[in-house]
């Protein structure tokens, strides 16, 4: 079993940063991949980033080159740093964890999930 808390969300105004975290405890693995995801009320969960243990990493086109996701492998904590950010990036935001090597962008394709953080941009 894997534990993953995150951590970082708030309310920002629109242009603002926030940089969240995700703590991964438990079975954690060196072979691994962490995901964030984002989800509104209503519609499905989205993927915004990912990176495995050897920090290869990929990116949702909605993101890239607003979010940067980054890995501290001793401390098995994952970062989301959020730049630019716009009223349409409010959201609950989500980590993942699953035991691969690979990027994966898939919801299902990730097995432990935290209990999420909202985020709110304001116009």
């Amino acid at each position: 079993q894997v534990y993953l808390a995150e951590s970082g969300g708030g309310l920002v105004q629109a242009g603002g940063s926030l940089r969240l975290s995700c703590a991964a405890s438990g079975r954690t693995f060196s072979s691994s991949v962490m995901g964030w995801f984002r989800q509104v009320p209503g519609k499905e969960r989205e993927f915004l980033a990912t990176i495995t243990w050897s920090q290869r990493t990929m990116y949702a086109n909605s993101v890239k080159g607003r979010f940067t996701i980054s890995r501290d492998n001793a401390k098995n904590t994952v970062y989301l740093q959020m730049n630019s950010l716009k009223p349409e990036d409010t959201a609950v935001y989500y980590c993942a964890y699953n035991y691969y090597d690979n990027p994966r962008t898939r919801e299902s394709e990730y097995d432990y999930w935290g209990q999420g953080t909202q985020v709110s941009v304001s116009s």
